[in-house]
């Protein structure tokens, strides 16, 4: 029987602003590059020096919206620049290994937003990539460097949660349908599973690793991408995680880790800093976020994490290394390809 616990542990690296300081540019500026920079800029000493867009005019709208010193009507301007560390790929997903490629081709550390790709085999060049040039890259899977997600990754670490037997998260938003927005657009790498089911793919890699078995059930749109989708995944050693997401309906945006001895149960939504409750027989312990950085102000995180690593002159993310994220890829290619969605082959376990 495992040590009932008194109290939870604290979170690691609790304040963004702690990190070295990083110059970053950012590529393709629209409504996530700004939300990105806001929070760098609030919360953390990393700075972002530059912006690239196809579009000049454009570049410099966000330059000068966001407090940015240098503009550029190019990407590839963009990863030239001397004065750039570290590149952050806000384009598109069908368009984030074409982008990361071009910034590890001139020796920049990437971030590259979620998912790391449209699809396994670009995910999987980027990685080939990065370990090739000796250059750092990293998904921006925001939730991985979240006060409460270090608690919940000592909890799993200490076995305080026992063996892992069930998992459960859920994503899913209201949106109105429309064929070509990027959410409904297959050439845009449309669907549910690539724009929010990577959150709840994820989360099931972080608590039971690499899927065995994949189940996916689920409906597509008219445009013919996955408008919602429920994925049953199994491990090794026979735990099961139950996910949800879709694009018609929201959800409460929780999860869960249940394990043989206790489980934790995380506040909504649990993809930003919100808090948990850990559950252990009768006994309940709380912890509610107190740093002040809700919503996507919890990207400073992950930007101060890739900061001290990079700074450490590591290659890789020690919580969340590449190879984890071409698997979530891999694991959205197969359940769209169960589902249906035109075009996906099955690369699971590739």
């Amino acid at each position: 029987m495992t040590t009932r616990l008194r109290s939870l542990p604290d979170p690691r690296h609790p304040d963004p602003a702690d990190a070295p300081p990083l110059r970053w540019g950012v590529l393709a500026p629209g409504g996530i590059a700004a939300d990105f920079t806001d929070a760098l800029h609030a919360h953390t000493r990393q700075r972002v020096v530059a912006a690239g867009s196809r579009s000049a005019e454009r570049a410099a709208a966000f330059a000068a919206a966001h407090g940015v010193e240098r503009a550029y009507g190019s990407y590839a301007e963009l990863v030239a620049d001397p004065d750039v560390d570290v590149v952050y790929v806000a384009s598109p997903h069908t368009q984030h290994a074409e982008h990361a490629l071009l910034a590890i081709a001139a020796g920049k550390s990437v971030l590259v937003e979620k998912p790391l790709a449209a699809d396994a085999e670009d995910a999987r060049r980027i990685e080939r990539a990065a370990k090739a040039a000796g250059v750092f890259a990293m998904e921006a899977m925001w939730t991985r460097y979240l006060p409460q997600t270090d608690i919940i990754r000592q909890l799993l670490d200490d076995g305080s949660l026992g063996d892992v037997r069930v998992v459960t998260a859920d994503f899913g938003g209201s949106a109105r349908f429309d064929p070509a927005s990027r959410l409904f657009d297959p050439a845009l790498g449309g669907g549910a599973l690539l724009d929010l089911g990577v959150y709840v793919v994820s989360w099931a890699s972080f608590a039971i690793g690499r899927p065995a078995g994949i189940i996916a059930a689920g409906t597509l749109a008219s445009t013919g991408v996955d408008e919602q989708a429920s994925l049953i995944l199994s491990s090794v050693t026979g735990a099961q995680a139950l996910l949800s997401t879709g694009l018609r309906a929201a959800t409460p945006s929780l999860a869960t880790i249940c394990g043989s001895e206790a489980r934790v149960e995380t506040g909504s939504p649990f993809w930003s800093a919100s808090g948990l409750r850990f559950v252990q027989g009768g006994d309940v312990l709380s912890w509610d976020d107190p740093y002040g950085r809700p919503g996507r102000q919890g990207m400073s995180y992950e930007a101060a994490a890739l900061a001290r690593y990079v700074t450490e002159g590591l290659t890789d993310s020690p919580l969340h290394p590449l190879v984890e994220a071409v698997q979530t890829v891999e694991t959205i290619d197969e359940a769209r390809r169960q589902l249906g969605v035109a075009g996906v082959g099955s690369s699971a376990g590739a």
